[in-house]
């Protein structure tokens, strides 16, 4: 199964009862999932089941869902909410009653939530559960589209991370046949500095020699380091061929990658490992966000 990307916008539209309605739906990169919805004035009522909807078909992302009405022809678009008004101005009498608080201007009352409605949200009884039961069969069309625009931005994810990940092999192996010649390289390196010491006429202990000869190796040793850059390559690439949610997991991955090319780093010695190192890192950095988009 291909991977999905949180990256993904999809828009679609339906006309019922002379009007038009257009959802557009967009999701970017988050940590879960966040869900921010604008609706027309009098359809909050759909908010829940677009919530629930939207929680079944998307693990990650952060979601904007709009959805617009246009008034057909000969249609007014907007309504006066009578007894939404009345509500009001039975309050702001009572208050002025009571608090001495001015009535409200006709803007200021126009401007409450409620008082003005599409015409279109002020549909009730069956014409209205009409509405919004085509309007919820829109919005499943909506988020089919979303996910399949967030599966071809993934497809593209997938191909860019299977060549990084063989960058980050490639060099690996170069990394290990650097290593391999660490047991030369260091004994070169203390046979130097020994005869450095004892030109200058010091006695030296053979058996410290010796203690010092293998403390360095150990410390210069990168090779449990490959091995586990190279088990941590098997695991990302195993999880962008499973059938199941990979982002996390993959975040987390390229953290243990880049724990391992951090102490590669620390215990080359070599410039060849160093220059090594530098570029396992970069090329993590990349993988790293670009897993980041991944659903």
């Amino acid at each position: 199964m291909p991977l999905s990307s949180m990256t993904g916008f999809a828009r679609t539209s339906l006309e019922v009862d002379d009007a038009k309605y257009v959802w557009e739906l967009k999701s970017v990169n988050a940590r879960g999932l966040e869900v921010r919805l604008r609706l027309p004035p009098g359809l909050d009522h759909l908010e829940t089941d677009i919530r629930a909807k939207l929680r079944d078909a998307i693990a990650r992302g952060s979601c904007l869902v709009a959805l617009q009405r246009e008034t057909g022809a000969g249609h007014a678009g907007l309504v006066l909410n009578e007894e939404a008004l009345s509500l009001v101005l039975v309050a702001a009498r009572r208050l002025a009653a009571i608090e001495g608080v001015a009535m409200p201007a006709a803007d200021g009352l126009l401007a409450i939530p409620g008082v003005l409605q599409e015409s279109g949200a002020a549909l009730d009884g069956e014409a209205g559960e009409r509405r919004d039961r085509a309007l919820l069969r829109s919005f499943d069309d909506a988020t089919e589209a979303l996910r399949a625009a967030r599966r071809e931005e993934g497809l593209r994810l997938q191909n860019v991370l299977a060549d990084q990940l063989s960058t980050i092999s490639s060099l690996v192996d170069e990394a290990a046949a650097v290593a391999a010649e660490a047991p030369d390289a260091l004994r070169e390196r203390i046979r130097e500095q020994v005869a450095l010491l004892t030109g200058e006429g010091n006695s030296l202990d053979p058996d410290r020699l010796h203690q010092e000869a293998i403390i360095a190796a150990t410390r210069f040793d990168v090779r449990e380091e490959i091995d586990r850059l190279r088990s941590h390559v098997v695991a990302v690439r195993s999880l962008l061929q499973k059938d199941e949610a990979a982002g996390r997991r993959l975040e987390f991955l390229t953290q243990e990658l880049n724990r391992e090319a951090n102490t590669l780093c620390a215990k080359a010695f070599d410039r060849r490992l160093t220059r090594i190192g530098i570029e396992l890192k970069a090329v993590i950095d990349q993988l790293r966000e670009q897993a980041q988009n991944i659903a």
